[in-house]
């Protein structure tokens, strides 16, 4: 069975969620809510869906769900998490969006929201807790009324970003916009236009293309360069698919990974605590630009802890960001009688407005800004058809066996610092870094690497990804 929560959200195989799991996971939400006082019978629950192919079918599965619990389901249609999110909110309003995110198109997901804003961990242990008691057997799918809401929810989104970025405050600047078969495509093209930016999109899709910004595919970097290469752009963009995390590359097509577009959009925010994973590249305490930068766990729910911690603790400005660049906004900010709220959920269209303005204020390219903050170079991958058990054994030895790991890592020197609050990060002995951890989503192991320049983060990747493949099969 792989319907499990991970690190943002429910996902699995679409065959199994669709029918009694998407119903009985709504239902326990739904529960979950009344059972707390938070809603009564009758109120309503907003529901969006992302572009793949099976969300429609399991958005009407939670349609039906939501009003079989005594709430009234309301339909947002297709459209950007971050904008259900910032909508439902605004309306006091919880919230459920049918959607995997990057994962293939054979899986998908939902995300839970609370009126006050992203479910948390105890939230997650609370539905489960909840659903193990349902009856999950099929039945009739009974016809629901829907109330519908259109665009106001989109446009409510970009009113949220046109309200603080300035008019005009993008001319000159000349936009690549990646579309695939993100929800958030057409959304990002008319914010930079708006903006006044030139968007030229590129690469619109009819099918669904799974577009990890944390781990982004061959294809991917090659179409990159090659629009780099066929006309002049400041930067390409895009977002997954669900528009919670963006794809940022520079003027000649190179991808500026997640967690420097987080370091530059807190920058031009002028943050003073950065809340980020413990994945995100270890040059954010040296770089010299954040007063505090606090460690988390890998997923959003973690980094929105941490951001209460960081607020708890005096922080006035607090930018959370992951290694995906996927940024959630602690704080309100106001600058010249402009404002722009809180939101407590991984949004890509901030970012992507945060690195062209950094571009469009201080006349210079993306590749020179992103160089001021000297992270070392990072590379990622995955290795898949892991199981959670096969990479747990491994995981585990590598965390307590410390003769086996120096004997892994003598080719680097040795070990020199082990951290396992999230899985197991490795730090060398000569300066390289080598993280691996189980997805929280998917059967795989994923392998974070740090190295001083680019083709050795690469060699070490593909050293990392073999010692992990032959380790697991040796166990």
């Amino acid at each position: 069975m792989t319907l499990k929560f991970g690190t943002s959200g429910l996902r699995g195989l679409v065959s199994e969620l669709r029918g009694p799991p998407a119903r009985a996971y709504t239902i326990a939400f739904a529960r979950m809510l009344i059972g707390r006082g938070v809603s009564n019978e009758g109120e309503k629950i907003l529901v969006g869906r992302d572009l793949r192919s099976s969300s429609p079918e399991i958005a009407g599965i939670v349609h039906a769900a939501i009003a079989e619990a005594g709430l009234v389901p309301v339909d947002c249609g297709a459209l950007p998490t971050p904008a259900l999110a910032l909508y439902a909110a605004g309306k006091n309003a919880p919230a459920i969006m049918v959607t995997g995110s990057h994962i293939p198109d054979d899986r998908n997901g939902l995300k839970f929201y609370r009126a006050d804003g992203e479910i948390d961990k105890r939230d997650e242990l609370e539905i489960v807790e909840i659903h193990a008691g349902l009856q999950t057997a099929s039945r009739s799918q009974p016809a629901v009324e829907l109330l519908q809401l259109g665009s106001e929810p989109t446009a409510n989104y970009k009113d949220h970003f046109l309200a603080y970025f300035q008019t005009g405050s993008l001319s000159g600047i000349r936009v690549g916009v990646y579309q695939h078969s993100s929800v958030a495509r057409d959304v990002i093209v008319d914010i930079l236009e708006a903006l006044g930016a030139e968007a030229v999109p590129l690469g619109r899709s009819t099918h669904f293309i799974p577009v990890d910004t944390e781990a982004l595919r061959q294809e991917d970097l090659a179409l990159l360069k090659g629009w780099a290469a066929a006309e002049p752009f400041d930067a390409i963009v895009s977002a997954d698919g669900d528009g919670d995390r963006p794809l940022v590359a520079d003027a000649q097509g190179s991808f500026v990974r997640g967690d420097l577009i987080g370091a530059i959009t807190a920058h031009f925010l002028d943050a003073d605590c950065v809340v980020t994973p413990v994945s995100s590249n270890s040059a954010l305490e040296r770089c010299g630009h954040f007063a505090t930068v606090l460690r988390t766990r890998i997923g959003s729910p973690y980094v929105i802890e941490g951001i209460g911690t960081a607020l708890a603790q005096g922080a006035k400005c607090v930018v959370g960001f992951e290694a995906n660049g996927g940024v959630l906004l602690g704080s309100s900010i106001e600058k010249d009688g402009r404002a722009l709220a809180a939101l407590l959920t991984r949004d890509s269209l901030l970012p992507i407005l945060c690195a062209l303005s950094t571009i469009a204020v201080t006349g210079r390219p993306l590749a020179e800004i992103a160089a001021d903050f000297e992270f070392l170079a990072a590379a990622s991958g995955r290795l898949e058809g892991v199981s959670a058990e096969q990479s747990g054994s491994f995981l585990k030895r590598l965390a307590t066996d410390a003769d086996y790991a120096g004997t892994l890592f003598e080719i680097l020197g040795g070990v020199a610092n082990v951290d396992t609050r999230d899985g197991v990060r490795i730090t060398a002995r000569n300066g390289e870094v080598v993280h691996f951890r189980a997805s929280g989503n998917a059967p795989e192991l994923r392998c974070y690497i740090e190295a001083k320049t680019e083709s050795r983060a690469d060699e070490l990747l593909g050293w990392g990804l073999d010692l992990g493949q032959t380790q697991i099969l040796e166990s």
